[in-house]
């Protein structure tokens, strides 16, 4: 079948557009058509470049001499366009060029929805995922910079930091390597877990507790920061742009020293609400595990909500403690069941810390 139009075209050498009558022999798969000069044209369709234009539509045509026609009938554009489709000719490129602005700015939009979404949520996942790929011995390499970093600007209370071991070994904290306790001389009411399982307690927490139970919660809730190494998932997610692209790459090396260089940020992570709530969790089963009172995180926490309500320290700022994570506490003693004993020992220890 021939369909015909008039068209302009451009023969490569001259700017100025020629009158031609363009038919399509569809038989052929072929635009034939005779320039000014005489010369007769076959261009195959199938090494023809289609373009879209407000002013219809463009072929282009042939490798060293770029010829050009340009088409306005509408009608005899739709018949290129339903010939190309009946011969699968065009590209899904070309699909997408042909749907128009508005389509492709709904498309951009949706494109770059989905790049966010990745960048946010599934990017910090899969770095978050991704320490399972880092060896537990960097763990300890990054504790210690970080704190080699850090203990130049603080005070310890050697006295206090071997109470407070003293302490801690009188307890089971479930811990799955060894930990070490550090009391920091500051009126801060903070305290934080290194990777390496470096526990730093500030005096200014301390004073803020009336009961040994409080002390047991809180280390307890640290150290299940250390054995779940929350810290190193939380910097993965804070890292893991780099992270993901490193991994992509096999550069266990360009891994470590991404991470490497954002260690000082290690001790000022705030934790995901599910690590909080796990923290939470394991905190209160192990002041089950030693026959220890459990409301002693939930007094704590209430303490510290109620008399820091305008200026948070920073225990609440890494820490957040909301209502829900009291609710969940108090839920928790209520639900199970617990023995409680005294334990003179503990008592005595932290009465000297107290002083």
């Amino acid at each position: 079948m021939k369909k015909n139009t008039i068209a302009f075209f451009y023969d490569g050498n001259t700017s100025v557009p020629q009158q031609i009558d363009l038919v399509l022999v569809e038989s052929k798969g072929v635009f034939c058509f005779q320039s000014n000069d005489g010369v007769n044209h076959n261009w195959v369709i199938k090494k023809v470049t289609f373009s879209k234009r407000p002013s219809g539509i463009h072929l282009e045509y042939g490798v060293e001499l770029i010829q050009h026609i340009k088409i306005e009938d509408a009608n005899f554009i739709q018949a290129i366009q339903d010939f190309r489709k009946q011969e699968g000719q065009i590209s899904v490129y070309q699909k997408l060029i042909d749907l128009g602005t508005a389509l492709h700015l709904v498309i951009a939009v949706l494109i770059m929805g989905i790049i966010g979404l990745c960048y946010w949520y599934v990017i910090p996942w899969v770095g978050e995922k991704s320490v399972a790929l880092i060896p537990t011995e960097y763990d300890n390499q990054l504790g210690n910079s970080a704190w080699i970093s850090n203990e130049y600007f603080v005070t310890v209370d050697s006295s206090k930091t071997k109470i407070l071991n003293d302490f801690a070994q009188k307890l089971d904290l479930k811990n799955t390597k060894e930990l070490k306790f550090t009391v920091v001389k500051s009126d801060e009411v903070n305290a934080f877990a290194l990777p390496d399982g470096n526990i730093v307690v500030f005096t200014g927490i301390l004073k803020e507790m009336k009961n040994y139970d409080e002390l047991v919660g809180l280390l307890g809730h640290e150290a299940s920061h250390v054995n779940n190494r929350h810290s190193m998932k939380m910097l993965c997610r804070s890292v893991s742009g780099y992270l993901f692209v490193s991994l992509i790459l096999g550069d266990a090396n360009g891994v470590m020293a991404v991470i490497g260089d954002n260690v000082n940020s290690l001790q000022s992570l705030s934790f995901s609400r599910e690590f909080e709530h796990q923290a939470d969790s394991d905190g209160f089963k192990i002041l089950a595990a030693n026959k220890v009172n459990p409301e002693g995180m939930s007094n704590l926490f209430k303490r510290l909500q109620k008399q820091h309500s305008v200026s948070i320290p920073e225990f609440l700022s890494s820490h957040p403690i909301t209502e829900n994570r009291i609710d969940y506490i108090e839920k928790m003693i209520k639900n199970q069941k617990f023995q409680i004993a005294a334990n003179p020992q503990l008592e005595k220890l932290f009465a000297e810390l107290k002083q």
